[in-house]
């Protein structure tokens, strides 16, 4: 068994995209509307669906916003520095909700971005 993806809804499907990957710097793996449902799929990720985990954005085409809710925590990706991802993504426009330190009572050092729809993206440095 494995990981396939992770679901998010997003009120603004090209902005979502433009956030993952020219913030993020995923890359936008493919995409398909249904019509029928009034829906757009589009899966973004940094490789290959056969090898890594997606993520899959969900447009509904008639809702253009989404409470997140209280049970949602956040998503988690590792990068080489954690102070160098964050100036990147605020350089880009990216919104960062608490800037790159040690975690509380730990030494791992994080940060946290917020996507256009609020979701919270967790920046951990590799395990020392």
């Amino acid at each position: 068994m494995r990981l396939l993806h992770t679901m998010l809804r997003v009120g603004n499907l090209d902005k979502s995209i433009r956030f993952y990957t020219d913030v993020l710097g995923m890359t936008l793996l493919r995409q398909k509307d249904y019509p029928d449902g009034r829906f757009t799929l589009a899966f973004i990720g940094y490789g290959k669906e056969s090898e890594n985990t997606a993520i899959e954005l969900t447009h509904n085409w008639d809702t253009d916003h989404y409470d997140i809710g209280n049970a949602f925590g956040h998503l988690a990706i590792e990068v080489e520095d954690v102070y160098q991802a964050t100036d990147a993504i605020k350089q880009l426009g990216g919104k960062i909700i608490r800037e790159a330190g040690a975690m509380n009572a730990g030494k791992t050092i994080v940060a946290f971005v917020e996507d256009p729809d609020g979701y919270q993206i967790e920046l951990l440095g590799p395990k020392i």
